[in-house]
């Protein structure tokens, strides 16, 4: 019967992920256009500390959409473990990316829809091979689990780390570097999880008959998790006023899923009981996530496709054969003669400079 029980919640977990995964996908969308409406009215921009998106029934909408999202995902936890739930966050990345591409022009290559199908494939290995987490059933469980010297260490350094990076580095250095205000995000979202996860506990003892209200740990993580999401929402939507969004999406869920796994591996102890194949899949799993998103952000700007992928072979043969062939080809392809006429001049005037041929000049 528990058994039962367990796959039931797996899917339910499985299913409120996948969901949360698209609306918050659709959120950085209608919120980007929002922001995008404002800067060409003129308005104090969100990245420059203005907040006039408050009054932009768009980013409004987006706003809604993350927080169907963040119900969805709020579900999920309740559910299933983090090391489940959180690896799914890669669909928001592949969401986001292709609606960007129809509502933003933000073209996606080849490289783009590569990295998007290597983010799925490592999310679905994560999912495969995820640990189990420590069964917590009550909140005096929960808040045993909290004052674990572990996750008391953890969360002391992620509010020093998050409080240097909004009072010191990010006055400096959040305008030209992306990794600032997303990594104010992603480490205090690791805690606004925790939060999460704590309230879903309390929320199953609440139906159950239980005096959950009562219980200060109850009230503690309510207020905490309003604080946590509000300075995410805040420096995310700086992240995504200044840089676009294609490139703060995947890099967000990177560092977003890193912290998350770090400290459901602390509170929850979830790799204490794992098999070795387990730990190699699950590390494979996020390495292939990574992978993915490096591509995704790093060749964004190369016009690369499906379309000119023969014409990029056709150039590659005639570099490896040489000149004379390159020639041969222009004076049998009247179409193209004047296009493989300037390949072949520009071949060897650059021959001639690497030889030292003045007279290429």
């Amino acid at each position: 019967m528990s058994q039962t029980r367990g796959r039931y919640d797996f899917c339910i977990g499985l299913v409120l992920a996948m969901s949360s995964s698209i609306f918050i996908g659709g959120s950085f969308i209608l919120k980007k256009k929002g922001l995008l409406r404002l800067a060409r009215k003129g308005s104090m921009r969100a990245g420059q500390g203005g907040h006039a998106y408050l009054k932009e029934w768009l980013w409004w909408a987006g706003l809604l959409s993350m927080g169907a999202g963040e119900v969805a995902n709020f579900a999920a936890y309740a559910f299933a473990p983090a090391t489940l739930v959180t690896p799914l966050g890669a669909l928001s990345v592949l969401v986001s990316a292709i609606l960007s591409s129809f509502f933003l022009n933000e073209k996606l290559n080849l490289h783009g829809k590569i990295g998007c199908l290597l983010s799925i494939l490592g999310s679905t290995v994560m999912v495969i091979h995820a640990p189990q987490e420590e069964e917590v059933e009550t909140l005096n469980e929960m808040s045993h689990k909290l004052v674990d010297p572990g996750f008391v260490v953890f969360a002391t350094l992620v509010f020093i780390v998050s409080l240097i990076l909004i009072f010191v580095v990010g006055p400096r250095h959040g305008q030209t570097n992306i990794l600032v205000y997303i990594t104010i995000c992603s480490v205090i979202g690791a805690l606004s999880v925790s939060c999460v996860k704590g309230l879903g506990i309390a929320i199953k003892e609440f139906f159950a008959g239980k005096p959950v209200l009562k219980h200060p740990l109850f009230w503690i993580l309510l207020l905490s998790l309003i604080v946590c999401v509000s300075t995410q929402i805040n420096y995310l939507n700086r992240a995504l006023d200044i840089f676009n969004t294609s490139i703060v999406t995947p890099i967000y869920y990177v560092i977003f899923t890193t912290s998350v796994l770090t400290c459901s591996a602390i509170l929850f102890k979830e790799w204490q009981h794992m098999a070795a194949d387990d730990i190699i899949g699950t590390f494979s799993g996020f390495l292939t996530i990574i992978v993915g998103i490096f591509l995704l952000h790093a060749f964004k700007d190369v016009n690369f496709t499906l379309a000119n992928l023969p014409l990029s072979l056709r150039k590659d043969d005639r570099a490896a054969n040489g000149t004379l062939l390159s020639t041969y080809d222009c004076f049998n392809h009247d179409e193209e003669s004047s296009a493989c006429l300037g390949e072949v001049q520009s071949t060897e005037s650059l021959s001639a400079r690497r030889n030292g041929n003045l007279s290429a000049f």
